[in-house]
């Protein structure tokens, strides 16, 4: 089938199918009473997306035949240290003081709105999803695809029946698949999920969609997670902006918790600079979000799995290390994961 047709297909398909119902709720300084929006980011010129599509200079993804798979992980982590292991994209499992907790999990072959029309995936899971350990709480930062994943939500609700948080208007999905849910948050909310865990919804610039009618109608966000290792950010998707500055402050400011210890930050999607800019940050971006944020250590996410942006396979790393350098980091305290192998964190 022709490019063009197919194109053409895919958005007829995205148009009637997924869409999210519309959020309803009062005005805010980012909720214009139909619409989320990001504060003080213009919308992209129209036709950017068009000329994106049909002028990729896509990077290189050789094959990974031999990718590796994680060894079963404890059943919990006891104790004030973290584990976590990178899964894959923005996958995480994050295991401290007794808790399992998932971040964007996606195990699907493709990520789409159906199991045909999607991105597929370049690299296995690093966890065998049968080998998970008792999941007590799924963090999702918005509604896109390769985020929130409803075959793998579906799974973790009949096999582990967790906790799903969600940001405004997103609950509906885990809901869909029989998925128990908190309230839903909105930015700067918090919420208590038991003495050993609660959350802080945290602003991020980007954009939610499901179908090609209902843009911008759910919210879009990351989480401050506090245990007692610390505070542990996850940043899900974003753009670069003042907000990692104030999500620092955030965190600084609570006097019983303290700086945050551990940032997982976007560094992939992020070519062709001019287009994905403002909603995926690139590596030297995450490295002054980091800076900003004034986190002792981070690790990186969203990168290895999709072939979404132009950045070849190998080039969010090589540039992670070059934006590094320039700033005088060691790389120990930015670190890649390899999916599937946990770094502890005392």
């Amino acid at each position: 089938m022709p490019y063009l047709s197919l194109l053409l297909l895919s958005c007829l398909l995205l148009t009637i199918s997924g869409c999210a119902p519309r959020y309803k709720g009062p005005v805010t300084d980012h909720f214009n009473g139909k619409k989320f929006f990001n504060p003080g980011q213009s919308e992209r010129e129209t036709g950017s997306l068009l000329k994106w599509l049909f002028n990729r200079d896509k990077g290189p993804w050789p094959e990974q035949p031999d990718a590796f798979v994680g060894a079963k992980p404890a059943t919990r982590v006891e104790g004030d240290s973290l584990v976590l292991t990178f899964v894959n994209h923005s996958t995480f499992l994050i295991q401290t003081n007794g808790l399992n907790i998932l971040t964007d999990p996606v195990w699907s072959k493709r990520v789409g709105p159906t199991s045909w029309l999607g991105i597929k995936r370049k690299r296995p899971p690093g966890l065998r999803f049968e080998e998970l350990p008792p999941i007590d709480v799924v963090l999702l930062s918005h509604n896109h695809y390769d985020h929130l994943d409803l075959p793998t939500i579906r799974k973790l609700a009949k096999d582990h029946n967790p906790l799903f948080v969600t940001p405004l208007g997103v609950s509906y999905l885990p809901k869909s698949v029989d998925g128990r849910t908190s309230r839903e948050l909105d930015w700067n909310d918090t919420l208590k999920i038991n003495d050993k865990l609660w959350l802080t919804c945290t602003q991020a610039q980007h954009f939610s969609n499901r179908g090609m009618g209902d843009r911008d109608e759910t919210l879009w966000c990351g989480y401050l997670i506090h245990t007692s290792f610390g505070t542990t950010y996850f940043c899900g998707d974003s753009g670069y902006g003042p907000h990692f500055k104030h999500i620092g402050e955030q965190a600084n400011s609570d006097s019983a918790d303290g700086p945050i210890k551990l940032a997982l930050l976007p560094i992939g999607s992020y070519r062709p600079e001019w287009f994905m800019a403002p909603v995926h940050v690139s590596p030297a971006g995450s490295v002054q979000a980091f800076l900003d944020l004034r986190a002792k250590q981070a690790v990186g996410i969203h990168f290895g799995t999709f072939q979404q942006g132009d950045d070849g396979l190998f080039e969010p790393a090589d540039d992670l290390r070059k934006a590094l350098k320039e700033k005088s980091i060691p790389e120990s305290r930015f670190l890649v994961p390899k999916e599937g192998q946990p770094l502890v964190f005392k």
